[in-house]
């Protein structure tokens, strides 16, 4: 795997891995503000600093961890470190992303499954949740202007909001059917499932670093036998932690629940952590019952204002559902151990995609009916974020929420008599930060948290 590429090779052999490793370190801990912000990060110290990697090399990479399940970012960051120092460096950078992000989320999940009815505690999350909900809806703007440019892509995604809304179909359903009919139409009308995307980095041509004038791929040339070994030696790390909780904790442990129900996230999750959130919140919410719908909303919180992937409000999920059904264990042994296990079969995964997938990346990109069908999974995943913005407006705003019956399925009903006009009030001023006022993230975040903890004990004190 690490064969030379003269002019190339001789190039990347300049950054060492130390240099590499602490430039990682420094990505990751800015790796605030959700994909968009991270991908940025990346840009700038890689790109335009470093100059370790040319612009059209990067939107190259980018383009195809947006073709994968899982966080765009993260993988990103797995690709570039394996382009500069193949799999140790892969993983490297890899782990380094995902690293500031867990020990965070670990300490704060800690935090608030042992003191979450301390009125602080509450009183931030009640600051928090109106501004991820606005941080969702600008999600929703933001992957729809780049990806909803044909009708067909509008009506796509429209007839996955209704699906999902209305008829509560499940998110693994949604991407079949979308991945076959963006398929079928890439014979019929090809034109209506490309998605061109810029992603608006910037440029540069920068020769210093990897580019297309060198291409780097050259010695990996894709095999079956390294794809094979590659694929076997992946799914033995990712599910020998799933075949150790068996053992020791039996068929039915919440720990082997939560290994099998996230290895499928990894694996059905197109669009990044907002699509997650909705899979997961189908089944950790109401399938399961393990989290109630705002404590959904507080972990996202916590992702949004921690540096590394959204996505790792998994790993909160996996605390409080280990930490609530423990079993023989203590509570907070099993939290601990139900969020290292969630994280683990989470990002596995992405490893396995960009170490598998990597050398095939030109093929992929050059299939026009595969794009198409990754295209129409991306329109889908629009309309899934808009439910997920609704679902998480009418359970932030409202204090009682139920369903009404419809054509078959059933919509959330707010009853309006509970409306939080508190919860409205920080909701209002996210929505005008984020889309007129376009604060950064942690603005927006910290401003909310701050006026929701003045709200939450002016209305303790006066009733």
């Amino acid at each position: 795997m690490d064969g030379s590429d003269g002019p190339m090779s001789d190039r990347i052999s300049r950054v060492s891995l130390r240099d590499a490793f602490w430039t990682w370190c420094r990505v990751a801990a800015l790796s605030f503000g959700g994909p968009a912000g991270q991908i940025a990060v990346m840009h700038r110290i890689l790109v335009d600093e470093k100059k370790w990697i040319d612009e059209r090399r990067f939107l190259h990479a980018l383009n195809f961890c947006m073709l994968l399940p899982g966080p765009e970012a993260q993988q990103l960051a797995t690709y570039i470190g394996w382009l500069m120092h193949r799999t140790l460096g892969g993983l490297m950078a890899g782990l380094l992303f995902i690293l500031p992000g867990f020990v965070t989320i670990l300490a704060l999940s800690i935090v608030y499954a042992t003191w979450h009815e301390t009125n602080f505690v509450q009183a931030i999350f009640f600051g928090l949740k109106p501004a991820v909900m606005a941080i969702v809806l600008d999600a929703v703007r933001r992957i729809g202007g780049k990806v909803l440019k044909s009708r067909t892509m509008f009506v796509l995604a429209a007839l996955s909001f209704v699906a999902v809304f209305v008829f509560h179909l499940p998110f693994p359903l949604l991407i079949l059917a979308a991945g076959a009919i963006g398929f079928a139409g890439g014979f019929i009308a090809p034109g209506q499932f490309l998605i061109h995307a810029t992603h608006g980095v910037g440029n540069s041509n920068s020769d210093l670093g990897i580019s297309d004038k060198y291409p780097v791929l050259r010695d990996e040339v894709p095999s079956y036998f390294r794809s094979l070994v590659i694929l076997v030696a992946g799914l033995v790390v990712w599910f020998a932690p799933v075949v150790a909780v068996i053992v020791l904790f039996g068929e039915s442990s919440i720990f082997v629940r939560e290994a099998l129900l996230f290895s499928q996230a990894a694996v059905v999750t197109f669009g990044g952590a907002y699509s997650v959130l909705v899979y997961i919140a189908q089944q950790s919410v109401e399938k399961f019952g393990w989290l109630q719908p705002g404590e959904m909303l507080d972990g996202l919180g916590m992702a949004e204002t921690t540096p590394g992937p959204l996505i790792m409000v998994v790993q909160f999920v996996g605390f409080l559902a280990a930490y609530r059904h423990p079993g023989q264990l203590r509570p907070l042994v099993a939290g601990i151990l139900g969020s290292v296990l969630t994280t683990w079969v989470t990002f596995v995964p992405c490893f396995l995609w960009i170490f598998l997938g990597a050398p095939y990346v030109e093929r992929l990109r050059a299939n026009r009916r595969l794009s198409a069908a990754l295209s129409a999974i991306t329109a889908s995943v629009v309309g899934v974020i808009l439910n997920l913005a609704l679902w998480f407006s009418v359970h932030t705003l409202f204090h009682s929420v139920g369903e009404t019956s419809v054509l078959g399925g059933a919509v959330l009903t707010p009853n309006l008599e509970t409306i939080d006009l508190c919860g409205v009030a920080v909701a209002g001023l996210a929505l005008v930060m984020t889309f007129w006022w376009k604060c950064g993230m942690l603005t927006t975040m910290s401003t909310s948290a701050l006026v929701g903890i003045v709200l939450f004990f002016a209305r303790r004190a006066f009733g």
